[in-house]
């Protein structure tokens, strides 16, 4: 693709970076047919072709965003399942990632909009208020309807997906806990999010399987939201100062006893801070640090396929659903080890048909979007039943919400059948299941 930056444009290093990414494109439109938006629109504006041309020409005119143009950016959900289709290597995440920011920046969005995202950066980054939030929303959540008839979608959604059941106290309290047994290293976990919330069973059971085998595990002082949601909000601010807070946290430790790796159970959150390298590239004071930071970044399913042997014990052969989250599968191309981790414990992995197609969640997509959050979850619900499994498997809160929000069917993070599998109790999510009770011998 032919761009017509001028050479002053060219001096702004995100403008210079923009430009190296759309003259990449050749406009062959591969990533339509794994393009969500498009897929249910048909719209080329909706897919990522057509969005790259709606940003090359707003960039390129030094404009603000218009309206028209803010719409399709909004609409994209960031599953970037167009980077792993494109055979030319578009870089469209650090694109849309840019383009969101000018909006943000160039455009002023009605008050409502403001407010909401407003209140949405607030509250999500913050658990203490994000528990008080869940404990107001539960009384009134048979009103969702009501906000849907008065046109305030956002809160409506919000509604419907906060948990009936205020979800257990996290623990996620700063400090080591060690290793069981010899000790073969240490890792930080990513414990400063909304997930612990939400559902703290999970770092639970991730802080469980790692010492089990020998991790110390870290909580690091001072540690806090990774900055993805503001990230992908455009509100640039905001996500570099959160980022460096958690760089800060994390380089103490690293200069301190050492990490061997920082660990995340949340995949959108991992795909975030492993580009904090890039986010602070031009920060004199972060970027070298940041860089750091960002090559010690694992998955947690990522880091046990690379470090440890896992022993397990025997459990029931469980048909599971994996589902691929996004930031996962095509943010950080982690795909093999969660299924590869799975099924050596014994578990019986199926695909998902159109498993490449997100289910909507996408950060705050399914509060800001959530007409199309639902179609995306329905559609994704509806290929799930086909294969008929006991389990669903999703290594990311935001696809475990979305998803469980649909079905009856449990929605569980790998690691927490690792835990199981390895000698630790069943997930949460099978409590009131004929599995809860089930034990097993070590599996020789």
């Amino acid at each position: 693709m032919q761009t017509s930056f001028s050479l002053v444009q060219l001096a702004d290093p995100d403008v210079s970076e923009a430009d190296k990414i759309l003259r990449s494109c050749v406009h062959c439109g591969f990533c339509t047919a794994t393009c969500p938006t498009y897929v249910l629109l048909g719209d080329e504006n909706d897919s990522p072709r057509g969005r790259i041309y709606l940003v090359k020409d707003m960039l390129e005119k030094g404009e603000p965003a218009r309206p028209e143009v803010a719409k399709h950016i909004d609409r994209c959900l960031s599953c970037l399942g167009c980077m792993t289709t494109c055979p030319s290597g578009v870089h469209y995440m650090h694109l849309i990632d840019h383009a969101r920011a000018h909006v943000e920046k160039t455009w002023r969005r009605p008050l409502v909009d403001r407010l909401v995202r407003g209140a949405l950066l607030r509250v999500m980054t913050s658990p203490r208020l994000f528990r008080l939030t869940l404990a107001a929303a539960r009384p009134v959540k048979p009103l969702a309807p009501l906000f849907d008839l008065v046109r305030l979608k956002p809160l409506a959604a919000m509604l419907r997906l906060a948990p009936w059941r205020a979800p257990r106290s996290a623990s996620a309290t700063p400090g080591v806990r060690p290793a069981m047994g010899p000790r073969r290293g240490r890792v930080a976990l990513l414990s400063g999010c909304v997930a612990d919330v939400l559902e703290p069973g999970i770092n639970e059971a991730a802080a469980r399987v790692l010492t089990r085998h020998g991790f110390d595990v870290v909580r690091a002082r001072d540690e806090g939201c990774c900055g993805s949601l503001a990230h992908h909000l455009g509100r640039t601010k905001e996500a570099h100062a959160a980022a460096c807070r958690n760089i800060d946290a994390w380089m103490r430790e690293i200069d301190g006893e050492g990490l061997d790796a920082i660990v995340t159970t949340a995949s959108g959150c991992g795909t975030t801070m492993k580009d904090y390298g890039f986010m602070l590239r031009s920060d004199p004071a972060y970027a070298e640090p940041a860089a750091k930071v960002a090559a010690k970044c694992r998955d947690i399913s990522e880091f046990i396929s690379e470090s440890i042997n896992l022993e397990y014990v025997s459990r029931p052969a469980l048909k599971i659903a994996y589902h691929g989250a996004c930031s996962l599968t095509h943010g950080q191309r982690v795909i093999d080890a969660p299924k590869t981790m799975l099924s050596r414990a014994g578990f019986m992995l199926i695909d998902i048909p159109e498993g490449h197609l997100c289910c909507g969640s996408a950060g705050t997509y399914n509060m800001l979007q959530s007409e199309l959050a639902n179609r995306l979850r329905d559609r994704k619900i509806a290929n799930i039943d086909k294969v008929m499994p006991d389990l669903i498997a999703a290594g990311n809160i935001g696809c475990i919400t979305q998803i469980a929000a649909g079905t009856p069917i449990p929605v569980v993070h790998p690691i927490e059948l690792i835990d199981w599998a390895t000698g630790g109790s069943a997930p949460k999510a099978l409590e009131r299941t004929r599995w809860s009770d089930a034990v097993g011998e070590s599996i020789e």
